[in-house]
């Protein structure tokens, strides 16, 4: 019996192939746990603010039973403003600053189709946030209500 505790080229070579082969799993891993890099978090949140203040502050019918009971002519009179008045509206809901500057698009539409539309046209192969929102449409002159779903786009 020989007493000494020599290591064989054969061990060294394995070990070392094992210890890559750990350090290439955890780095793999790494990356797959890592959100995907993208703005589009930033503008997903941007529009979820402007939604916010839109539904209900801007254009709410102050219903404490309906918190998300929006007016049928305070909807129009925005629709009307955003699309006369865009670059105001726009600085208005703070979506303009001194370094960023982002568009917007607001879409109402009930179970039949698209009630309005106001801003600018979705371009493609942009980040494009969005946020959807159910609301009560009231109309003034008659008090009926309908349900329908207001999208606020922002890019």
């Amino acid at each position: 019996m020989d007493s000494k505790g020599q290591i064989t080229i054969d061990y060294l070579i394995s070990i070392t192939i094992f210890l890559f082969a750990i350090i290439f799993v955890f780095d793999y891993t790494a990356g797959i746990f890592t959100p995907f890099q993208s703005n589009s978090d930033e503008t997903t949140l941007i529009a979820d603010r402007t939604s916010t203040i839109l539904v209900e502050k801007i254009l709410s019918e102050k219903d404490e039973n309906a918190p998300n009971m929006v007016s049928k002519t305070k909807i129009c009179v925005f629709f009307t403003e955003l699309d006369t008045n865009y670059e105001g509206t726009v600085d208005y809901l703070g979506l303009s600053g001194s370094f960023l500057r982002y568009d917007f698009n607001v879409t109402l539409e009930n179970e039949t189709g698209i009630i309005g539309m106001a801003g600018k046209t979705i371009p493609s192969r942009v980040n494009v946030g969005q946020t959807k929102r159910i609301v009560l449409l009231k109309d003034d002159n008659t008090g009926n209500t309908e349900v329908a779903i207001m999208s606020f786009r922002v890019w």
